[in-house]
């Protein structure tokens, strides 16, 4: 081994990983098991090895604090290993100067300013998810960034929005990707703004009273510009060394790049990534993405090919954040209906707050988008309407549109209903029945960047929102408007769609009719009745049963000609309950009811 010179002498070492910038300096952790030496290098010491050794603690970690390196400092690891030697980014670099740069050390110390955000109660949610680099990017020959992304808060406080949930934003290779490929998964991506660009986003979200969701990636990392891959020499079969599995459960849809889950040091290196975002960065929340493949190889629901390791991980970290911030949602990715995904760990489930609910995407979409109305399955849309997992309704996430749904071979609703004539009155009527569905069943609300705004074909990162539509489309702005305040019962009048209760109670599958009660305490001003019209039929006088007497007023009828000049402003005036039992209810009412259109319908407060 060659002579070692140091310019800093070792002083107390600071706990955590990576690297941990104090008053005195800047303290480095890092975990190279196969390695026989490691150093800090960079320009500070011309790239040099032998200059700032680490020191080897045990299993595998070596650490060493140094005095005259703080914050922008740029560095990486050398390692000596058998294999020969190797310089690596730093595993936990919270700050990166590009995929393939050095690692910075990150400024810690950030003004938050305001009182810390008070998070909405889960049953108040409304989610609008967004690609950073395509939300808005008023520079085409760039991505967009957090603070581009700030200029557009105030248009979702005016529809109403209270959470975003922000598409993967971890350093991935170039500037445009749907953000599914970390390479460093602790750091920002640089093209957004990096971590400081991130918090100031959080910042100006919270002062505005909208949550933040980050959708994180641990099924796989990678494959491009991964410094972690074999990143202390070692590996089997080939594999990816320390940080992933080294056999067939390696194997992803995106490579054979699958953290091993088994192994302690890769469990905390996640588990500590979780608990970064809602501490340090103090978000809101997390989705988990294609969970299904954290604890199943292929994703299925096969015995033969389980993986108890990351069904235990994501349990421990659900355990974690329930411990520590009860009040910060986790929402998983499973799609597969899986009741246990969102039981408590108590009762062997793995902890989720609410997962994204494919018995709700599926059989909507597919009635919104059939082109013969014979051919609409209204039992199917009963059944999404009434589902739930564990009797809560709030552990699905509910919505016609996601980045899943709108690309990967799909296009926007509006554009499967009517591809290249997207604006016409059959997409436009049927996507906003799909709309008030969403923000009319029990569960939690979600709509997809541009959905307001009536944006058509797919979703790519190559192609920002084109803001010009919202004011070309500021009818349909406000249908989604009006839905939100009556989602979350701004007006007071609207209290059941809070609420548990749903009973589809009138179901016409000749006329593609339903109607459903929502309720949260019931009576007056909370009961509220939903009637939806899935055929491009009018009914001048249609009758449903109601549950209670006296006076029924006609809060939001989607046909109204403000939405769009081409909406037929059907009316439909209020009605009095009138005796007599109907659909199983003591009363009954008629509603005027246009083509493709939804009424939600509830009593004035006592």
């Amino acid at each position: 081994m060659p002579e070692i010179t140091t310019t800093s002498a070792p002083a107390v070492l600071h706990s955590g990983m990576g690297a941990i910038p104090h008053e005195h300096g800047t303290t480095f952790r890092v975990w190279a098991p196969a390695a026989t030496a490691v150093a800090l290098v960079g320009p500070f010491n011309e790239w040099n090895p032998t200059a700032h050794p680490l020191t080897h603690e045990a299993d595998g970690y070596w650490a060493a604090d140094f005095a005259d390196l703080g914050p922008g400092t740029e560095y990486k690891f050398h390692l000596t290993t058998p294999t020969g030697e190797l310089t690596k980014n730093d595993p936990y670099a919270r700050e990166v100067t590009h995929s393939a740069g050095n690692s910075v050390v990150h400024e810690p110390h950030f003004d938050w300013e305001a009182e810390p955000f008070q998070m909405p109660a889960w049953n108040e949610l409304v989610v609008y998810e967004l690609h950073i680099g395509t939300f808005h990017a008023p520079d085409p020959q760039r991505p967009g960034t957090f603070y581009d992304a700030i200029e557009k808060l105030d248009h979702l406080v005016e529809l109403g929005i209270n959470a975003v949930e922000i598409m993967p934003a971890t350093e991935f290779p170039g500037s445009l990707s749907w953000g599914y490929n970390p390479a460093h998964p602790f750091a920002i991506e640089i093209d957004y703004g990096g971590p400081t660009a991130f918090k100031e986003f959080i910042k100006a979200a919270h002062q505005r009273g909208i949550a933040v969701i980050l959708d994180v990636v641990y099924n796989h990392f990678g494959p491009g510009d991964l410094d972690l891959w074999q990143f202390d020499g070692w590996q089997e079969n080939d594999g990816g060394g320390i940080y992933f599995y080294n056999d067939w459960r390696a194997e992803t849809p995106w490579g054979h790049n699958r953290p091993d889950y088994g192994r302690e040091a890769v469990r905390r290196y996640i588990r500590d990534n979780a608990l970064m975002w809602l501490e340090d960065f103090r978000l809101d929340g997390l989705r988990c993405d294609a969970i299904a493949h954290i604890r199943n190889v292929y994703g299925t629901t096969s015995a033969d090919h389980d993986l108890p390791d990351g069904w235990s991980l994501m349990k421990w970290i659900n355990e974690e954040i329930r411990e520590r911030m009860p009040w910060k949602i986790t929402i998983a990715e499973d799609l597969m209906g899986n009741e246990y995904i969102t039981r408590s760990p108590e009762e062997d489930g793995q902890g989720f707050s609410t997962q994204w609910d494919a018995c709700f995407v599926y059989p909507v979409r597919d009635a919104l988008v059939t082109p013969e109305d014979a051919d609409r399955n209204m039992h199917a849309v009963a059944a999404a309407v009434e589902a739930r997992y564990n009797g809560d309704a709030f552990q699905r996430v509910v919505y016609t549109e996601s980045h899943d749904e709108v690309a990967n071979g799909k296009a926007r609703v509006t554009e499967e209903i009517m591809p290249g004539n997207a604006a016409s009155w059959f997409p436009k009527k049927r996507s906003t029945l799909g709309a008030a569905l969403v923000f009319t069943v029990p569960g939690i609300p979600m709509i997809f960047q541009g959905q307001t705004m009536l944006a058509d074909g797919s979703f790519s990162d190559d192609q920002p929102l084109d803001w010009n539509r919202a004011e070309e489309h500021a009818g349909l702005g406000r249908l989604y408007q009006d839905l939100i305040r009556l989602r979350r019962n701004l007006n007071g009048n609207t209290r059941g769609l809070l609420g548990q209760y749903v009973e589809v109670h009138h179901l016409n599958n000749e006329d593609k009719i339903l109607a459903y009660i929502r309720r949260d305490q019931g009576g007056p001003g909370d009961t509220t009745v939903v009637l939806c019209n899935f055929a491009d039929r009018a009914h001048p006088n249609y009758t449903i049963g109601l549950p209670r007497s006296g006076n029924w007023r006609v809060r939001f009828n989607s046909d109204w000609e403000g939405y769009d000049h081409e909406f037929g402003n059907f009316e439909s005036v209020d009605s009095e309950a009138e005796d007599g039992v109907y659909d199983d209810q003591p009363f009954h009412g008629t509603f005027g009811l246009a083509p493709y259109s939804v009424l939600i319908i509830s009593q004035d407060p006592q």
